[in-house]
């Protein structure tokens, strides 16, 4: 086989400068995101990197069969990598850069390896195609122009490979033909009998197109959706280290521009996970508002977003204005239409299933900030919320002087530093709503029955702030924080219990961020501990039929605590309490989060009752929550299913506390 070497050099010369040229103008608009430090404990980084993108350990999942195929085909790319480079670099240099240069057995073992690879690539590349025309997933366009592309060109670069050695074996070129099956029996199986000059055009003919094939994906890629293939990588390097359950902090000056209303105020880490978006759809797959006829999508969400920056980031480079609004831009290519930003629960289970780390959550909450904070545009039901929570710190407006109404039945003490170990944060709901009232009471009893030393704020208990936060209120978020600060600095707080995970996630993690470091435990934590230590005692008498648990997105996938609250029902009740279908860090939303829970759903099917259908399905008598935003989804969706009453709902604290003896 011959190579034209002059005329190769000058077409791959070409197709490097168009691909860098390419890469260069797609990766330069990541510039104009804000600065984020994402470089800090690079050596976690490169380990984190290994496990997730060698081991693929995200496609490789009980839920998603076909992540299999996908890691066949990743790890196929990485081996057959080092062949395409050497071929690339051989056509430059035949005479100098070749494997066949190496020593015998290293050679052989490579061609061994590259032939088999090929084959596997090949059978995946079929596999994919079948899943695509015969079992199409509802959540990716699995039939895109894009998608048969992209899997074409990965076929003729196999089946170019093994055309080029194939005629190298039938022509007896190839020294290592015996430890090449598959190449050796096409050799075998079609081209015996051919003439030697036959032989060497095709040899050349399938090595140019595998060389025009490879250089041509090179340059289709950029413009791809499989641009991930460049991106997802480097993206996960870039994730989070710590899980994310916060969003960024703003600074209110005079003159500041607050939240995302533009491509350039998100930071450049957001813009680098749209690139990196797979378009998998697993976070559609997972979202509650999307599973339940909502508008909003976290993919196209995410899709929209890169869309944008495309089309916007050559204006905003140039020094011109947006041409295609971010948010509520009409035809929904490129803008995120209002609609979908608030039909988000922030459950954080579209980030929880991403292959490569995508943070949806943050970019929802920083573009609600914008219609919040700069625009005045939210819905009718969230002004009275807003100002309720601005004037009175809690969600109804109720006086603050009946925080401690609740404890009129028993002796709560004040919390008093230095002879109070633990401050009961009550919450809003906890001092407010009668039926979590319950649940306050429910905990002080255990609490007091567990020789726990606590106490509370009473009237100066403020809000702690999650749902201002979450529907992008910032600036009154930002003074309750301090406003709460100030207050547990004064009264020496140190250790919190909190009953709900919504006030125990935010005064965990989000005020850390104002540089408190507070030691917060959710109840159903601190009652494990209790009977772990055996100073909780328990009676066997209080038959509560078969419990379904329900795990708080909260408390579970932001916090990672699941274990704690289901080996309490264990302790209580001598048996381990029964799963839903979908549990742990794959748990549905009750549909309260992120604010919803003092909005309306007015938008397909009731995502609480989506929920509480689901537990029905196991015929339980009661439904344990740790929540009181959970609480009250559940007993709306066993009204409204027609079994409110069948099955009760009860939280944790009020199942130990029954069983006390």
């Amino acid at each position: 086989m011959s190579i034209n070497t002059p005329l190769y050099t000058g077409i791959f010369v070409i197709a490097v400068v168009l691909f860098g040229w390419s890469c260069f103008r797609r990766f330069r608009l990541v510039t104009l995101g804000k600065a984020e430090d994402r470089f800090h404990q690079i050596g976690r980084r490169i380990w984190d990197t290994i496990i997730h993108c060698l081991f693929q350990q995200c496609s490789i999942s009980r839920s998603y069969p076909f992540g299999l195929n996908h890691a066949v085909l990743f790890w196929c790319f990485m081996v057959l990598m080092i062949a395409n480079t050497e071929f690339l670099l051989h056509g430059l240099a035949p005479d100098y850069v070749s494997l066949s240069r190496l020593p015998e057995g290293i050679y052989s073992t490579l061609v061994f390896v590259f032939d088999i690879v090929s084959l596997l690539a090949l059978i995946a590349v079929v596999l994919a195609v079948i899943r695509r025309l015969a079992f199409p997933p509802q959540y990716i366009e699995a039939r895109s122009p894009d998608a048969f592309t992209i899997l074409s060109l990965v076929a003729l670069l196999m089946i170019a490979f093994f055309g080029t050695h194939a005629s190298e074996i039938a022509g007896g070129t190839e020294r290592a033909a015996q430890y090449m099956p598959i190449s050796g029996f096409i050799a075998g199986a079609f081209l015996s009998g051919v003439s030697a000059s036959a032989l060497e055009t095709s040899a050349t003919v399938f090595w140019w197109i595998h060389a025009l094939t490879l250089l041509g994906f090179l340059n289709y890629l950029p413009y791809s959706k499989h641009m991930h293939i460049l991106a997802s990588i480097p993206n996960v390097f870039f994730r989070s280290v710590e899980k994310v359950a916060v969003q960024p902090r703003e600074e209110f000056k005079k003159g500041a521009i607050f939240g995302v209303g533009q491509i350039t105020q998100f930071r450049w880490k957001d813009l680098f996970d749209s690139y990196a978006c797979t378009e998998c759809g697993r976070c559609s797959d997972v979202c509650p508002a999307a599973n339940t006829g909502k508008s909003l999508n976290p993919r196209i969400v995410i899709h929209d977003i890169k869309i944008n920056l495309l089309k916007n980031g050559p204006r905003f480079i140039r020094k011109e204005e947006q041409g295609l609004p971010l948010i509520g831009g009409g035809d929904g290519k490129g803008s995120v239409s209002e609609e979908s930003l608030w039909a988000c629960t922030t459950c954080g289970a579209c980030m929880e299933v991403c292959p490569v780390f995508v943070e949806h959550v943050p970019k929802l909450v920083g573009m609600r900030r914008d219609l919040v904070e700069m625009k005045a545009r939210f819905p009718q039901e969230l002004l009275a919320f807003f100002e309720n929570m601005e004037q009175r710190s809690n969600p109804w407006g109720i006086a603050p002087s009946d925080r401690a109404k609740w404890a009129s039945e028993i002796d709560a003490k004040p919390f008093d530093a230095g002879k109070t170990e633990y401050l009961f944060y009550v919450g809003c709901a906890g001092a407010f709503d009668a039926r979590e009232r319950q649940v306050t009471l429910s905990i002080a009893k255990v609490l007091e029955a567990g020789g726990v030393s606590w106490g509370i704020l009473g009237k100066d208990e403020k809000c702690c702030g999650d749902s201002l936060r979450r529907l992008g209120n910032e600036f009154v978020f930002d003074r309750m924080v301090k406003e709460n600060i100030k207050i547990f600095q004064d009264r020496g707080v140190k250790k919190i219990i909190t009953q709900c995970p919504h006030c125990f996630s935010t005064l965990k993690n989000d005020y850390r961020q104002y540089g408190v470091e507070l030691e917060v435990v959710h109840h159903s934590q601190l009652i494990n501990t209790l009977i772990k230590d055996g100073r909780l005692k328990l009676s066997s008498g209080n038959d509560l039929g078969k419990i379904v648990f329900h795990d708080s997105c909260y408390l579970g996938r932001y916090n990672g605590i699941y274990e704690a609250p289901r080996d309490v029902v264990l302790s209580v009740t001598g048996k381990t309490p029964t799963e839903m279908e979908r549990r742990y860090d794959r748990s549905f939303c009750c549909g309260a989060g992120g604010g919803r829970m003092w909005m309306e759903e007015s938008v397909g099917k009731r995502i609480n009752l989506e929920r509480t259908e689901e537990a029905l399905k196991e015929n339980p008598r009661t439904i344990c929550v740790c929540c009181p935003y959970c609480m009250t989804m559940f007993e709306d969706g066993l009204k409204d299913a027609g079994a409110e009453d069948k099955v009760n709902v009860l939280d944790l604290a009020e199942i130990v506390a029954g069983a006390l003896k």
